[in-house]
């Protein structure tokens, strides 16, 4: 608290609001030198490594593995052996490890969140409030369903698949990891997984707990590199691909798999609508966009980033966006008082900034609020685009990053049009207190999850995925076991 403002014999009123910093402290973490692939439960040296960094202040955490296509399709041989061993497990035994998994996560919840946020930039209580938790649910979740399988697919007969092969990408390291791993272990099947270039440390910490959990060798094996190796696994001897990024990636995996006989779902980019009413709760309303957009530095597939909002009340929407904006704290990820953490990359920071300098060569009006950003590291500050065209570049691309268009409606039906007007369909959220609008307009929009008075709201129990260039299958929920499971 600043300066105390007294007025006669009233209580001290404070005129302004300043925040000590209040460090969460990386000790807890002990992190190697140099990586290697995590195949057989065992640590195999790579030929190549490369140097994974921290986005907040660009310092070098560890050397790691560079796998090459060799070492790829040993780590798919290996899944294949153990492949034999791990689904005639009897299903209870399964579910064992997997329940072992979800404590240990539990467990060490705090190790693993100030390793997400150190590596991946990502603000703290974000990886210690969301990602960690809902991490260890899923493991719980799927554990459930283990021995139940007939009962989730009754006269079906539902049988493992195989061998997984899982590319995971940089937003979320550790509960992508969830998604796909839980699941697949929990159907039977063993796992091939490559983390991100840039986040790979959970996955590799992750490692660790799988000696804990004494997982059999083999089940789970993590492999480590670039593009390069995510080609490498799509084209190995595996029977099922589950991949989460980029919808120009998901495009080139699904031409190479044509033809080929693997099963494959894609969770992909997204551009989703957040609609505001004219009868909705407004300050809860513009909690939720903020949420929507500038959770997680705006890096999330599903964020909220265009908002459309009825115009009747655009004025105080954007008024009252604007001042929430000002309130929010830029800085260090590993900072318990910070609200927006670091750009992942360089390259990420550039792809908005190039973005952010078209809306504003294309005529939208920008608006940052006063911060100051960090001399060293990956810095973006929170922004909003008013006087937003439905063509310009900033309504159609994702951006993946804390930047908010700001476009208008009169009626239901012209929200609908206008929302549905992009090549992706992953989510979107609806605003008000009607509950028949509410149903009205998800049966409409063409979006994978429709979020009702919230957003960005996750649960284990429920699926995910989308339409259109936003890829297919889903993830999460008694949905998310079909795609690792063959019926008779």
């Amino acid at each position: 608290m600043t300066d105390l403002e007294r007025r006669g014999d009233r209580s001290p009123v404070p005129a302004g609001w300043t925040y000590a910093p209040a460090p969460e402290s990386t000790e807890i973490v002990s992190l190697q030198e140099r990586y290697g692939l995590f195949v057989g439960g065992e640590w195999l040296e790579g030929a190549e490594h490369y140097t994974t960094i921290s986005p907040r202040d660009e310092a070098p955490l560890a050397e790691v593995a560079q796998a090459g296509e060799a070492d790829v399709h040993h780590a798919v041989a290996v899944a294949r052996e153990a492949f034999s061993t791990w689904s005639a497990l009897a299903p209870s035994e399964r579910a064992k490890y997997l329940f072992r998994i979800a404590r240990i996560l539990a467990e060490r919840s705090r190790e693993f969140a100030v390793l997400e946020s150190l590596n991946g930039g990502k603000p703290i209580k974000e990886s210690r409030d969301v990602d960690l938790p809902l991490a260890a649910a899923h493991f719980f979740y799927y554990a459930g369903w283990a021995d139940k399988l007939e009962y989730a697919f009754p006269n079906q007969d539902p049988r493992p698949i195989g061998v997984a092969g899982q590319i995971i990408p940089w937003n979320f390291p550790l509960l992508m990891l969830a998604w796909k791993i839980a699941p697949a272990l929990a159907a039977g099947n063993t796992v091939v997984l490559k983390p991100a270039e840039t986040t790979p440390l959970t996955a590799l910490l992750f490692c660790d707990v799988l000696r804990q959990a004494e997982l059999p060798p083999g089940t789970v094996n993590i492999v480590t590199g670039d593009g390069r190796t995510g080609a490498a696994l799509v084209d190995a001897d595996i029977d099922k691909v589950a991949f989460t990024g980029s919808t120009e990636v998901g495009k080139a995996i699904q031409r190479r798999l044509a033809g080929t006989g693997k099963r494959v779902t894609l969770e992909l980019g997204g551009k989703a609508a957040n609609i505001v009413f004219d009868d909705c709760a407004l300050d809860q309303a513009v909690e939720g966009i903020v949420n929507g957009i500038y959770f997680n530095q705006g890096h999330v597939c599903c964020a909220g980033s265009r908002l459309f909002v009825q115009e009747s009340i655009y004025e105080p929407v954007v008024e009252k966006l604007k001042r929430r904006m000002a309130t929010l704290r830029v800085g260090d990820p590993l900072d318990k008082n910070t609200d927006v953490g670091a750009i992942n990359s360089r390259m990420q920071l550039d792809r908005i900034t190039e973005l952010v300098e078209a809306g504003q060569a294309e005529g939208a009006e920008i608006y940052q609020p006063p911060c100051r950003l960090p001399e060293r590291g990956y810095w973006f500050a929170p922004t909003v685009f008013t006087n937003v065209a439905q063509s310009y570049r900033i309504a159609q691309e994702e951006i993946f990053g804390p930047v908010l268009s700001v476009l208008t409606f009169r009626t239901p039906d012209e929200a609908v049009e206008k929302a549905n007007n992009t090549p992706y369909g992953l989510s979107a959220g609806i605003w008000t207190e009607k509950g028949s609008r509410i149903l009205w307009m998800a049966e409409r929009l063409r979006a994978g999850v429709v979020w009702a008075n919230t957003f960005n709201r996750f649960d284990p129990t429920s699926p995910f995925g989308g339409y259109k260039e936003s890829g297919f299958g889903r993830e999460g929920g008694r949905h998310g076991l079909e795609p690792y499971l063959s019926f008779s």
